[in-house]
């Protein structure tokens, strides 16, 4: 049951027919409060009606007994005077409340005094000349017998003035109409809401469906990879174009570069496997040997082999870690002074390096990383150049740029992307030892990468190879 419930389908469902259900419920109460105003409203005008129609009679003085009242059950009628005392009444009128005047007989005492001796001076309400009925009406409800039939009414009492006395007429007009309506009404919207309800339920509930089923679809399939782990394959997408299909490209699209990452990591370390067994094989063989013959022991090749074994693991170890998002640390610093620095402690090159530019150009990031891309540069250039090796630094818009170029053959055009790619090595004639091991250039572009510059090789003005490492400035 809580599996259940906790569905995106049964929440959507619950949350539209919650929804649905309040203002379906505000709405009837303001349809029925409207409903029933309007139609006391419409009682109230036709009692108003009756009152002064009779009120125009009485105003115009004639007998009470020939007031030819109306007698049937929709409109009941007093007149009172000023005292209370019933003066007329409809000849049906059996039982009245609510009119203060509960007598359903005229007063005969009333009808033998003339005038009734009511005092204008006594009355706080409006003055009014004799024969003249009020503009202001008084209302109330009540409940009346009119033969033999009880019913509730919406009473009216209009003042009119006669013969120094004010007498008042109360008439009635029947709230049956306005009751009948509102149950009528409450009837059918109690009858009509769940029935909507159930409606709105089961739209929900199959558009809902409809709409997950794709995610479904991707949920099992997502499954299905993860149980064999092959990544060759890839979700359905839908032939929409809502979120669930941006949803279905987006995962394929994640597939995709997940499966390029672990053929990566998948070839990277079969390379390094095939780097490392090399050095360590040849140095394996001349420790036997030596073991063997300490005359024949090439002390000065086997410390090459673990310089190599050592540079290669120290590069590997950084690829790794460049790999799993290692960000780069460190604050300002000057790219100027680094690259002089790094070319001031190059020991044992085989060409000279001229170095180009001024100080004060700073960026941010890892002076160690930033040095290590630098010191890459140079030994790559050192290995192709002819005669010479020259390293600029300068400032170009936002970006600080170092330069490293030779005069060597350079680099074809179609290889100036794939020299970037790790274990690579255009020349396949070179030695291993000659050559290094494809890391150097691959690692110097992840550096750069990491610290939001690129780097590119192009033909330099001699006609070698020209790299450019590009990273943001920081503001002077």
């Amino acid at each position: 049951m809580k599996r259940l419930f906790g569905s995106v389908r049964a929440q959507a469902t619950i949350g539209a027919t919650l929804v649905v259900a309040v203002a379906l419920i505000a709405a009837g109460t303001a349809v029925l409060l409207s409903l029933r105003s309007n139609l006391i409203q419409e009682a109230a005008a036709q009692a108003d009606a009756t009152a002064r129609q009779v009120a125009s009679k009485v105003a115009a003085r004639t007998a009470y007994e020939d007031l030819d009242l109306p007698d049937d059950e929709d409109r009941p009628v007093q007149v009172v005077d000023s005292k209370g005392r019933l003066l007329a009444v409809s000849d049906d009128l059996e039982r009245i409340s609510g009119t203060g005047t509960d007598a359903v007989r005229p007063d005969p005492e009333a009808l033998r005094e003339p005038g009734g001796g009511g005092d204008d001076d006594d009355d706080d309400g409006e003055r009014l000349e004799a024969g003249e009925i009020s503009d202001e009406v008084e209302r109330g409800d009540g409940t009346a017998t009119v033969d033999g039939h009880t019913a509730d009414y919406r009473f009216s009492a209009v003042e009119v003035e006669n013969d120094d006395d004010r007498l008042t007429v109360w008439a009635g007009a029947p709230l049956a109409a306005e009751q009948g309506a509102v149950s009528t009404a409450q009837t059918v919207m109690l009858i009509g809401l769940p029935l909507l309800l159930v409606v709105v339920a089961g739209v929900t509930w199959g558009v809902t469906g409809r709409a997950l089923k794709p995610v479904e679809g991707i949920r099992r399939e997502m499954a299905a990879i993860t149980a064999s782990e092959d990544l060759g394959r890839r979700v359905p997408e839908p032939s929409t174009h809502d979120e669930v299909a941006r949803l279905a490209r987006t995962t394929n699209a994640t597939l995709t570069a997940l499966e390029a990452s672990v053929e990566r990591q998948r070839s990277f370390v079969a390379d390094a496997s095939h780097e490392l067994r090399s050095p360590i094989a040849s140095l394996r063989t001349q420790l036997e040997v030596g073991l063997a013959h300490p005359e024949l022991l090439d002390v000065a090749g086997a410390v090459e082999d673990t310089v190599r074994l050592q540079a290669l693991a120290a590069d590997l170890l950084l690829l790794a870690r460049l790999d799993a998002g290692e960000r780069p640390t460190g604050g300002r610093l000057d790219l100027g002074a680094l690259v002089r620095e790094e070319v001031s402690q190059r020991v044992g090159d085989r060409l000279p390096v001229t170095v180009h530019g001024r100080a004060g150009l700073e960026v941010a990031g890892s002076r160690g990383q930033l040095a290590r891309v630098v010191g890459n540069l140079v030994d790559n250039a050192q290995r192709h150049a002819a005669s010479r090796v020259e390293v600029r630094v300068r400032a170009d818009g936002p970006e600080a740029v170092v330069s490293v170029a030779d005069d060597g053959a350079g680099v074809p055009a179609p290889e100036r992307e794939r020299i970037f790619e790790r274990f690579v090595r255009l020349d396949d004639a070179r030695s291993r030892d000659d050559g290094g091991a494809g890391l150097g250039l691959a690692i110097a572009r992840d550096v750069a990468a990491r610290h939001g510059g690129t780097l590119r090789v192009r033909e330099a003005p001699e006609g070698g190879a020209l790299f450019e490492l590009r990273l943001p400035r920081l503001a002077d």
